[in-house]
């Protein structure tokens, strides 16, 4: 069965409708993965979202939902520093937080 599974995701690697995205760009500084994922989305004809920024921000949120636990503290930092990187590289606002009240 090992390698069925195997065989299934190099299939669906090659045939999938999904953005083709650089080999290891969620592993690179914040910044590169943003550059990265706008180049990619900006040269891809396969986006899902309704504008090339959601689509960037898909795939990295698909990455950090993915990774889940396997994500160490200091790549949550660094993931979440890309988030940034691609709202500026897009010239999106920030998300304006909602302030907790006290209880």
């Amino acid at each position: 069965m090992p390698g069925e599974t195997k065989r299934w995701v190099r299939r669906v690697q090659e045939t999938s409708n999904a953005m083709d995205l650089p080999r290891g760009i969620f592993k690179r500084p914040p910044h590169a993965i943003a550059t990265g994922l706008k180049r990619s989305v900006e040269r891809s004809r396969r986006t899902k979202g309704r504008t090339k920024f959601q689509s960037a921000m898909s795939m990295l949120n698909l990455y950090v939902n993915r990774a889940g636990r396997g994500l160490g503290a200091t790549e949550r930092r660094r993931l979440a520093a890309a988030k940034k990187e691609l709202r500026k590289v897009f010239h999106r606002e920030p998300v304006a937080r909602a302030k907790r009240r006290a209880a």
